[in-house]
């Protein structure tokens, strides 16, 4: 099952160095799981001055408990206080999409 997750990081002062922070161990994690086929794709979500304030991705796991256990659970930005709004929503990305 795909989703797509959007989440944003915090706007208060400390929220680029709590990013900064945990950055290191968020892209070795997706990296983790991109070979593991759970992570498809990525971006950062950037504001009109080209600063990152958020993430979305397109992930594939069983369903959004497995999602949360397995994933947000541990995710260094969610650990670390870097996302404050997580919205999931489930989608189906077609097959011509997925170069496999």
């Amino acid at each position: 099952m795909q989703f797509i997750v959007t989440a944003y990081d915090g706007k208060d002062a400390d929220a680029v160095t709590r990013r900064i922070n945990a950055r290191e161990r968020h892209l070795e994690g997706v990296k983790r799981l991109i070979k593991e086929g759970r992570h498809l794709f990525g971006a950062a979500i950037l504001d009109d001055n080209g600063k990152m304030i958020g993430s979305t991705m397109i992930v594939d796991y069983p369903s959004l408990e497995a999602l949360e256990n397995e994933w947000l659970i541990s995710e260094p930005y969610v650990t670390g206080d870097v996302w404050q709004e997580i919205n999931i929503q489930r989608c189906k990305i077609p097959e011509f999409f997925l170069y496999r």
